[in-house]
């Protein structure tokens, strides 16, 4: 049975949602094929009819939920304007840390994945790393260019060390600290000249 192509779209997308799922639930070794196809509802003939291998699925997982931190940041900056840094960082250390892992931001979930990756993922890691970051960059305040792009590199860091270290935790009470301490950082270093 020849299915259409928004039925394979459809099924790609669902297989990719749960691809990103599994991947931040579980790390890259913590989950096979067969269970990510088992997750998106599929087999895993199926799976590798849409994705050539485990390590493509997750690269392109990785890439969607970078865009995904992207898109988000630009959401904050269209309806925030040009105070929308303080609103995004707080989002991020609270709402955002109160989500499933499997629901998480692929920056601080992802990233040690990446780090172990093949040089084709870690390229297209790097990819949307920096397309965030000049996203940010533009909407930052200051005349210098250079000085807004290492100012949205530091952010990029503080995001991800802050969140990665506030979901490493077990005890609930020291992941509160670091995240309050990373989202105090944040907002501090937005009013600093």
């Amino acid at each position: 049975m020849r299915y259409t192509k928004e039925h394979q779209e459809q099924t790609r997308k669902r297989m990719l949602a749960a691809a990103g799922r599994g991947f931040r639930q579980g790390g890259y070794g913590g989950i096979g094929v067969d269970k990510l196809a088992q997750e998106a509802g599929v087999t895993s003939g199926a799976f590798y009819s849409h994705f050539d291998s485990k390590a493509a699925a997750f690269r392109i997982a990785l890439v969607e939920g970078l865009k995904n931190l992207r898109h988000a940041i630009e959401d904050f900056q269209q309806d925030h304007g040009d105070a929308w840094l303080a609103p995004f960082v707080t989002f991020y250390f609270r709402d955002r840390l109160a989500v499933d892992l499997g629901q998480a931001c692929a920056l601080p979930t992802l990233t040690a994945d990446a780090t172990r990756s093949a040089d084709e993922t870690r390229v297209a890691y790097e990819s949307e790393l920096t397309a965030i970051a000049d996203t940010i960059a533009k909407g930052l305040p200051g005349d210098d260019p250079d000085v807004r792009q290492e100012r949205a590199w530091s952010l990029m860091a503080l995001l991800a060390g802050g969140a990665g270290m506030a979901r490493a935790v077990k005890d609930e009470n020291v992941a509160e600290e670091i995240a309050q301490a990373a989202l105090a950082s944040a907002l501090a270093w937005m009013s600093a000249p």
